[in-house]
């Protein structure tokens, strides 16, 4: 990949890793839930879901499912149940600041966030999509892919790591700014209401013929 052709893809990379969506709400939602530090898992299970989408694409398996009525049904109503489950999750939190939430409920475990997270952008038709319109303009199909795929997951992988930490540290510092078990409560509630909303607008997607 020639470096003008990087440098578009890595401008591109910042407008995909900053529009909001059900990874940014999931970045703010751990960072809602565990502070700036242990929220930030949750930023790895997200890149190995972008990474999953990217070779899904790169192998023709994106393809298929943007073309088959029933994979591409089948794997977006699985992700909207999932975000819409995470929602209710969200949803039903405990009220509780961070400095006391571990003595109310179990720790969850790295391994879990970041599978949850992978989840959430592996199961995303959306991205599948999105990345085989996108992709191919950067591609120079007279050179090997695999090392144009590789730069490409390394620069989306970058700038989501770096974006979905101003997610995460935003919602840990708001976090720290809220005492009341009211407060804590509509936080709780907004944050559920936004995985719905995000589960809602994919139900809504519509793959292009």
């Amino acid at each position: 990949m020639e470096f003008a052709t990087w440098l578009a893809f890595f401008a591109a990379s910042w407008a995909i890793s900053i529009s909001p969506g059900a990874g940014a709400v999931a970045a703010m939602s751990a960072g809602l839930n565990h502070g700036f530090r242990r929220g930030y898992i949750t930023t790895l299970g997200l890149v190995l879901g972008i990474w999953t989408q990217i070779v899904v694409v790169g192998v023709g398996l994106g393809a298929v499912v943007a073309a088959s009525s029933t994979a591409f049904l089948v794997i977006k109503w699985a992700g909207v149940a999932y975000l819409v489950w995470l929602g209710i999750q969200q949803w039903r939190a405990p009220a509780v600041p961070l400095a006391t939430q571990a003595e109310v409920t179990p720790l969850v475990a790295a391994r879990t966030m970041i599978f949850r997270a992978w989840v959430i952008n592996a199961l995303n038709p959306k991205g599948t999509v999105f990345l085989l319109a996108v992709m191919p303009q950067f591609l120079n199909l007279a050179e090997p892919l695999l090392p144009q795929y590789l730069v490409i997951a390394a620069t989306l992988a970058f700038t989501d790591l770096v974006v979905m930490a101003g997610y995460t540290a935003l919602a840990a510092r708001v976090l720290r700014a809220l005492k009341s078990e009211s407060h804590l409560k509509v936080m709780n509630r907004v944050f559920g209401g936004l995985f719905v909303a995000a589960g809602t607008l994919l139900a809504l997607f519509k793959r292009t013929v």
